[in-house]
């Protein structure tokens, strides 16, 4: 394997400000040739519903689509071009405190030239009798792990298809021109004078239900041929020739039909090649897959996005890591990334990817595994998945509509259970310092007639002085200095209905220098041999913002139980809910128990973190007896940032990090929105922001501090969340907050009954999220994939459900806005404020997919808020809005 160089930059203060992007292997433009024996045309089954077409025309190309609409292509490779390529490469990583950037280094060998063999499907019958001693999955059973394709077939809907070949390097002439890109001098360099490079491959597709298909590449050993003429150009006249088709063995003579673009000669009567072993050991750590695309597709989806909503144009990598300061908006970004290495992050970065999507042509696709990839959505004609590992699985989905592909993909990956009615009945009070100030706004809340659920005290476990101000002590128990009466406090906020929720995270510090502790919970973990280690077997000191942390391996077998019984003796003192916060920022060069490569296990952590915790909820509602355990309001919830593919399976509520206190497009206001949107179309059906953002900075010249109109700017917007939950964020006293005056505390007392008055509805869409896997909030893609309008909206509206279309102000001082109202199946929308209607009767097209414009008014308590006309929904609404005295 090609070497993994890391750089740390944690200690790093002076930086360069405008980091330049990392290096990366360009878009692989590979040639694909087939053995002439194959058809000019056949369909093959892929089991009962699925079909593959195989075409010689335009030298060559495969599709996928499903029998019940064979001319719609779900997936089909570009006609004469590889849609398999492999490499070998080094791998740079730099890591400065859970942010990271992976490079590629020095290519070692790219095969870029493809050649399909043989095509063929694998019955049942096939497999029973031992179907891996046949030739034709020669190597197959012998690659990687054996069991894998074995158990992969057992668990198929027969039949199985299978295309083989070959992957080839080419050998080209030793030149370096100017006037090439740098990866182009690298390659070509690189691959001068060296013997050609092959290795079988298998591409093998398996239905796994009515509505997917599983596709893996895997590949057989790398072998090398010698000689000068492992290519030849097909010339008109080979047809006078005599070939051989034979099969490629050690010490024999093969030569294969290709299309007349190449032919690939491994050897011949004339010229007898010996195929060896490549000398050194070497195999494959870079798999490309490439595909067409049209030139008008819209890709949505990748996980929690906070910066675009549709991507094609872009690559597009999928790395779990922190989103950034600033993430491109200026001037924060500067600043971020000149005192901590590349801290800034940029649009690609956050805490969520996901490698799936779905287009508006109705195609979807997402990759198995967790090793490092890249979407290359940059030609208009073309997809180029590129994936860092030496072998590639994943599904392709048939559906007719985003709710459809939701549905399917959810089905799979998994999704949330229902969240208990307490986290959605009111607003979660986000509160620090200590008992008195804690009381003391409960007195106030109480006054304006707050509806509230929860206290969610962060600071629970103490607070200490470091360099950067006051931060957390983690070690996970509750300071009774800092919280004197913490047990008649929590017993208060029962009587009154009110949960108190704290902050936990997979991380611990040594605690020899906290005055008032029961446990020393970092010692604990260090002798139980549970943290991260170090490639010398310490444990591994993460840096941390101003302390370094262990961080517990969850591969070792008794992590998981250990942190278990910590969040028993959280919820033996009274928490019913907490933020399992952090989760991405495992190190790329950590050596784990399971001996796993971290990078992979980097993008798997999350799901493991998350997992953790929803099996202790799952366990404790379990164990509890009577009352407690029928009550749904009994129920646990905890919430999270960290994620991958699986996480909706696990974590039982998202929220999204760290936005600035901002109005700023990439990192502010108008993000959340973005990555709540993108996060919903990816399977992540409960999300939500924290009002007024968290981070405000105080430096010389800039200064990011929360307004009082973007505070309440903030509550209107997340009055349409999920979760309506306040946070005071990094600098309490920087910010304004909801207690900050009356004015700012009748505005939050007026948001939360809006959020209240729409309760009713909120039951049912976590419900059905529960079932179907469709998001709370939701981009109008969701719902009117055929309008053509919507594909320009990224954070400026939004659904909650089908009923009602929220608007929000989301720059300083406007005062309107505009919307756009979809008018597909004649429906008609109604302002919540005035009752104005808003339908087809106002414009005179007569397509039916057009919907219509208008600027709205806006003012401060007055969102541009709208539901369907003549709905239930809305009818309910706006009547509980008129009881609470809201309308």
């Amino acid at each position: 394997m090609p070497p993994l160089k890391i750089s740390k930059k944690h200690h790093k203060h002076i930086n360069n400000p405008f980091p330049s992007p990392p290096k990366s292997l360009p878009l692989i433009h590979g040639t694909l040739s087939y053995n002439r024996i194959l058809p000019h045309r056949q369909v093959y089954p892929i089991g009962k519903d699925f079909q593959l077409l195989w075409r010689s025309s335009n030298c060559g190309y495969v599709s996928v689509s499903h029998k019940s609409e064979p001319d719609r292509s779900l997936w089909s490779s570009i006609p004469g071009e590889a849609f398999i390529s492999a490499a070998s490469a080094k791998t740079e990583v730099e890591e400065s405190r859970g942010s990271f950037v992976i490079k590629d280094g020095d290519i070692s060998f790219l095969c870029d030239h493809q050649n399909i063999d043989e095509i063929r499907t694998i019955c049942k019958s096939d497999i029973e009798r031992k179907v891996n001693d046949s030739e034709f999955l020669y190597g197959l059973f012998q690659s990687n792990d054996k069991n894998v394709p074995i158990e992969l077939f057992k668990r198929s809907q027969f039949p199985t298809l299978v295309i083989c070949g070959w992957v080839s390097s080419k050998k080209v002439k030793r030149f370096a021109s100017k006037n090439l890109c740098f990866w182009e001098r690298k390659l070509s360099l690189g691959r001068a004078d060296k013997s050609s490079l092959t290795a079988r491959y298998w591409v093998l597709f398996h239905q796994r239900n009515n509505h997917q298909v599983e596709f893996q590449v895997r590949f057989g050993e790398l072998k090398q041929l010698h000689g000068s003429r492992p290519y030849q150009r097909f010339s008109e006249g080979f047809q006078g020739q005599r070939w051989k088709q034979v099969r490629l063995r050690r010490r024999r003579r093969v030569s294969c039909f290709l299309s007349p673009r190449d032919f690939l000669v491994l050897s011949s009567d004339d010229d007898e090649k010996e195929e060896e072993k490549v000398d050194e050991v070497k195999e494959f750590n870079r798999v490309f897959i490439t595909y067409s695309s049209e030139r008008d597709e819209k890709f949505y989806g990748f996980g929690e996005q906070f910066s675009h909503m549709e991507f094609k144009g872009k690559r597009v990598p999928i790395l779990v890591q922190e989103q950034g300061i600033g993430r491109g908006d200026q001037p924060i970004t500067f600043a971020a990334n000149l005192v901590s290495y590349r801290s800034g992050g940029d649009w690609s970065t956050t805490y969520a990817p996901s490698p799936f999507y779905m287009t508006s042509k109705m195609r979807c696709l997402y990759l198995e595994g967790y090793n490092f990839s890249v979407f290359d959505l940059t030609e208009h004609d073309r997809v180029q998945i590129q994936v860092h590992g030496n072998f590639v699985g994943g599904r392709i989905l048939k559906g007719s509509s985003p709710v459809e592909f939701i549905e399917r993909y959810t089905e799979t990956i998994g999704r949330p259970p229902v969240l208990p009615n307490w986290i959605i009945n009111g607003a979660i009070i986000g509160m620090q310092g200590g008992t008195e100030a804690v009381r003391r706004v409960w007195d106030q809340l109480k006054a304006h007639d707050v509806p509230v659920s929860a206290f969610w005290l962060q600071d629970w476990v103490g607070k200490r002085k470091t360099i950067i101000g006051s931060q957390l002590w983690w070690n996970w128990e509750v300071d009774t200095t800092h919280y004197a009466g913490w047990r008649e406090l929590v017993h208060d906020f029962g009587a009154n209905n009110i949960r108190v929720m704290a902050y936990c995270n997979p991380c611990l510090v040594p605690t020899n220098e906290k005055p008032n502790k029961n446990k020393n919970l970092f010692e604990e973990a260090e002798k139980l041999d549970i943290l991260v280690k170090a490639k010398n077997g310490t444990t591994y000191m993460v840096p941390n913002t101003a302390f370094d942390v262990g961080m517990l391996d969850l591969t070792h077998p008794n992590a998981s139980g250990w942190f278990k019984r910590i969040l028993h003796e959280m919820v033996d003192c009274g928490i019913r809910g907490w933020m399992a916060d952090f989760g991405e920022g495992l190190p790329l060069d950590a050596n784990l128990f399971s001996g796993e490569d971290p990078i992979t296990a980097h993008n798997r952590y999350p799901e493991l973190w998350a997992r953790v915790n929803r099996e202790f909820v799952d366990e404790w509602k379990s164990n509890c007896g009577g009352k407690e355990r029928e009550d749904a309001e009994e129920s646990l919830v905890f919430f999270m940032r960290a994620g991958f593919r699986e996480s909706p399976k696990w974590a039982m509520l998202f929220w999204e990090g760290d936005q600035m206190v901002s109005w700023q497009h990439n990192d502010g206001i108008k993000s959340s929105v973005t990555g709540l949107l993108s996060s919903g179309l990816s399977g992540f059906a409960f999300n939500h922001s924290d009002i007024g953002g968290y981070c405000s900075v105080n430096f010389p010249m800039i200064n990011y501090q929360r307004s009082e109109e973007l505070l309440m700017r903030w509550m209107e917007l997340n009055a349409f969340n999920t979760v309506y939950r306040t946070h005071e964020g990094n600098k309490p006293e920087s910010n304004c907050q909801f207690y900050s005056n009356s004015k700012t505390f009748s505005h939050f007392s007026r948001f939360a009954k809006v959020y209240k008055a729409w309760k009713f509805y909120r039951v049912q869409l976590v419900k059905e999220a529960s079932q179907n896997g469709l998001p709370i909030a939701r981009h109008l893609f969701l719902h009117y994939p055929h309008d053509e309008h919507i594909h320009s909206l990224t954070y400026q509206q939004f659904l909650v459900g089908t009923e009602i279309l929220v608007v929000p102000v989301l720059d300083k001082g406007k005062k309107q806005v505009k919307a756009y109202f979809p008018l597909e199946q004649g429906c008609s929308w109604q302002h919540i404020w005035t009752g104005n209607i808003f339908g087809r009767s106002s414009i005179d097209s007569e397509n039916i997919h057009q919907g219509l414009e208008a600027w709205v008014e806006a003012p401060i308590g007055y969102p541009a808020i709208f539901f369907k006309s003549g709905s239930p929904v809305g009818e309910q609404f706006k009547t509980n809005l008129q009881d609470l005295g809201i309308l």
